[in-house]
């Protein structure tokens, strides 16, 4: 499950396997569809695996035998898959150094043996991956709870239950152990988990509350965004939304993801014509100004224009039964200061008249 959740990891640590250490990820099976038809093998794979690989990576698998296709070892990262090929991967995690604690300063919403919830901030990956090393919460995570974190899958995701974006903010969940790992993976995965997220809209909804049903896959000339999409292949996905607060070209909105795609909110909201405010892969900014909302009527300084530098995009309230003792547990995360100061700002110059 992914934007928003990815079903990750749990564990006690045994002891670290040293830098040269591999792990086998779970084998991913696929089946080409009309759209993809004609693509390189290499490109096709890479585009399915996320950014944890490289091409030059994914070739080297290809080459070594590791992707299947009809059953047979294809080992030309050239060849053009067909419609109907059935394609079995075998990646194994990326090779490089086991994540290093990092005294990074994190704010724990609630924890006990089994689990922790902490507030997740703004330009912060989850895990390690390609370009991103250190500085990841994993890493703070290395820092704060030592060995005890799962580790189910791996330790470049230890204790991750599920994800949120770089810069999305807000809770996220942690298992400390295995067991809890995989029964709280599996409340993500049956959708018993509640998730309420907070975002500013650039754009006003038009109804006060509603939802958005839309069926989501990768964009075909862009893997890094998605889109709403009625091919076969699209996953569904069922957001609601409950508008909080209006102003003049601008919504605070509630959304309860009943689905977890990748980018499903961000995706949704543009759907419906309301992008989430600073959102550079779906809005087209990545920021905005004291004085984008003022006309220049103010006299700001460059230090004080900027409001906010990131999709203005929360997550607010998580809601799970606690696998060990059955009681529901509540976390919620505060807004935090640069989606605070967009809305005084907001509510200061665009207010409905």
């Amino acid at each position: 499950m992914r934007d928003d959740f990815d079903p990750d990891d749990d564990g006690l640590a045994p002891p670290r396997p040293s830098a040269a250490s591999v792990r086998q990820r779970e084998p991913l099976d696929l089946i080409v569809m009309v759209k993809s038809e004609g693509m390189r093998l290499d490109q096709y794979v890479l585009l399915h695996l996320g950014a944890d690989f490289s091409r030059s990576e994914v070739q080297r698998a290809i080459e070594a035998g590791s992707v299947l296709v009809n059953g047979k070892a294809i080992t030309k990262p050239s060849y053009k898959v067909r419609r109907n090929d059935r394609l079995h991967v075998a990646m194994p995690e990326p090779t490089h150094a086991l994540p290093v604690p990092e005294d990074i300063p994190l704010e724990i919403l609630y924890q006990d043996d089994w689990l922790a919830v902490v507030n997740k901030p703004y330009d912060m990956v989850v895990h390690p991956a390609k370009g991103n090393w250190s500085g990841t919460l994993v890493n703070a995570l290395q820092w704060h709870f030592r060995e005890q974190l799962s580790t189910d899958n791996g330790h470049l995701r230890a204790g991750i239950v599920h994800r949120l974006d770089k810069d999305t903010s807000g809770v996220i969940l942690i298992a400390k152990d295995d067991p809890t790992h995989r029964e709280l993976a599996m409340q993500f995965e049956t959708r018993q988990v509640f998730k309420e997220y907070v975002a500013i809209t650039q754009g006003e909804l038009p109804r006060d509350s509603d939802y958005i049903e839309g069926a989501i896959k990768i964009h075909p000339h862009d893997r890094l965004r998605m889109i709403v999409s009625h091919d076969p292949d699209a996953k569904p996905a069922l957001s609601y939304y409950e508008v909080l607060e209006r102003f003049r070209g601008f919504s605070l909105v509630k959304v309860q993801p009943r689905t977890g795609r990748t980018h499903q909110i961000r995706v949704h909201l543009l759907h419906v014509g309301c992008p989430v405010l600073a959102d550079k892969l779906y809005s087209g900014r990545s920021q905005l100004r004291l004085s984008d909302i003022t006309s220049g009527r103010e006299n700001i300084t460059n230090g004080e224009d900027i409001l906010i530098h990131r999709q203005a995009l929360h997550a607010f309230r998580l809601r799970f039964r606690h696998p060990r003792s059955g009681q529901w547990i509540e976390a919620e995360a505060p807004l935090p200061p640069d989606m605070r100061r967009t809305l005084d700002a907001l509510r200061l110059y665009r207010p409905l008249r």
